[in-house]
């Protein structure tokens, strides 16, 4: 007796991008590419992650598929049709947990639901699921100020449950929390979605972490800079619940981490940067004390170190210690061949040298990247030797706009009053040179 063939059916592709490019006009009317000809497909039943360093457009590709922006060029699609408008099948849990302070736990998921039009009896019974659902069942009549970090993002993911997505989306909302709580949020998450008959079907999660990614994630799609572009997709199929400890996690991590290594790290040849000509590029939000840890590290190991080895010694994720790294070689601090990083003769100098001529030397590595110099020469040529901040914003933003100009002006702050460099007044919100 033959018995009868059963027919593999392809998975529903809930959404879609198709060659999609994305400019951002600046203000003073050219535009910059930050994404180029991107294919990415969602499809039912899996947790695709978006891997990268920042500034290389996965927060961008998350809200085109949205449709919270509208690409320059190519396709978005829902269930093959043309996306017009929001997403109806999308919810999105922010970074920043998002949300209103007045509002307790319970009005600020029912907010979305009052906005859908949906009777008073059916919000009520929604919300009280989802709360339960993310563990917040004793605090639906709490406040965001009474809330620890954990728990705010929770009530950012119990209100983005509340509408029932079709597609889940996660804007590195675990970036925020400490690290068992981040965990712990992760796990609870991927239960949520494994669950038989609910939504959401598919999540879509954006992310720096690899050891998060590894972990959630069925494929990971790995992003280039500058403009954003897909380098390569890489399939995880490890059986879930994953453990770290085993091999072919390991051997995973090591892969993805070679990947991110050779398209990253910055003597790498890279296609050329898509900016104006004034080559201003963004300064990663990181300290300058994990920038002299760095120094200090390398110093006390004969003035190299392999970068896995570094991100396991001083304990922090991969995707940290590589805007480290990066940001020690803007400095003229360190070199990296390969997935080394070697101390050079400046980084050498600056670790030798007392208080006193740390501060000096720092300030001459900061005049070397060209969003210092940029302002220095701006505060020269005024008459009394001052500028007001918004003319550093508006800088940042016509040179990045792609970047978070509050994080990068933050950063910028914060490296100029090491070196002694700028002054900034919060009252009347100028920056000066100080006086020697």
């Amino acid at each position: 007796m033959v018995e009868p063939s059963v027919a593999t059916c392809a998975p529903t592709i809930l959404c879609e991008a198709r060659g999609v490019s994305h400019d951002f006009t600046m203000p003073n009317k050219q535009t910059l590419r930050v994404l180029e000809n991107v294919d990415l497909a969602i499809r039912a039943n899996e947790v695709v992650a978006l891997l990268g360093p920042s500034g290389c457009g996965k927060s961008t590709i998350l809200r085109i598929l949205a449709g919270l922006v509208h690409q320059t060029q190519g396709e978005v699609l829902y269930h093959g049709q043309p996306l017009v408008g929001l997403n109806p099948g999308v919810a999105i849990v922010f970074q920043s947990f998002a949300l209103f302070p007045w509002m307790t736990v319970a009005e600020n998921v029912s907010a979305v639901l009052v906005a859908a039009g949906l009777p008073t009896p059916a919000i009520e019974e929604r919300v009280a699921k989802v709360i339960r659902l993310v563990g917040l069942g004793g605090f639906k009549d709490a406040h965001p100020r009474q809330l620890s970090g954990g728990m705010k993002q929770r009530v950012g993911i119990a209100r983005a449950l509340a509408v029932d997505p079709e597609v889940l989306f996660l804007d590195e909302p675990f970036s925020q929390v400490d690290a068992l709580t981040a965990e712990s949020l992760r796990a609870e998450l991927i239960d949520i979605w494994s669950a038989a008959h609910r939504n959401p079907l598919s999540v879509l999660m954006v992310s720096h972490n690899i050891e998060e990614v590894v972990f959630m994630a069925d494929r990971i799609v790995i992003l280039g800079a500058n403009p954003g572009r897909v380098l390569t997709c890489v399939d995880n199929p490890l059986p879930r619940p994953r453990d770290f400890r085993s091999t072919k996690v390991q051997q995973l991590v090591e892969h993805l981490h070679d990947i991110i290594t050779h398209a990253h790290m910055p003597d790498v040849a890279t296609p050329p940067l898509a900016t104006p000509p004034i080559g201003i590029e963004p300064i990663p939000a990181v300290s300058s004390g994990e920038i002299v840890g760095l120094l200090e590290y390398l110093d006390a190991r004969a003035g190299r170190g392999e970068l896995f080895g570094i991100a396991g010694d001083t304990n922090k994720e991969f995707g940290r210690t590589i805007a480290v790294v990066k940001a020690a070689e803007m400095l003229d601090f360190v070199d990296t061949p390969g997935r080394l990083v070697i101390l050079e003769a400046d980084g050498r100098r600056f670790v030798k040298a007392g208080p006193a001529e740390r501060k000096t030397i720092w300030r001459e590595q900061l005049l070397k990247l060209r969003l210092f110099r940029t302002v220095f020469d701006m505060i020269q040529r005024q008459p009394d030797h001052e500028i007001e901040k918004d003319l550093v914003l508006e800088t940042i933003v016509m040179n990045m706009p792609q970047e978070n100009y509050n994080k990068i002006f933050d950063t910028f702050l914060r490296w100029s009053r090491v070196g002694g460099l700028f002054a900034y007044d919060e009252d009347t919100q100028r920056l000066s040179i100080p006086s020697p």
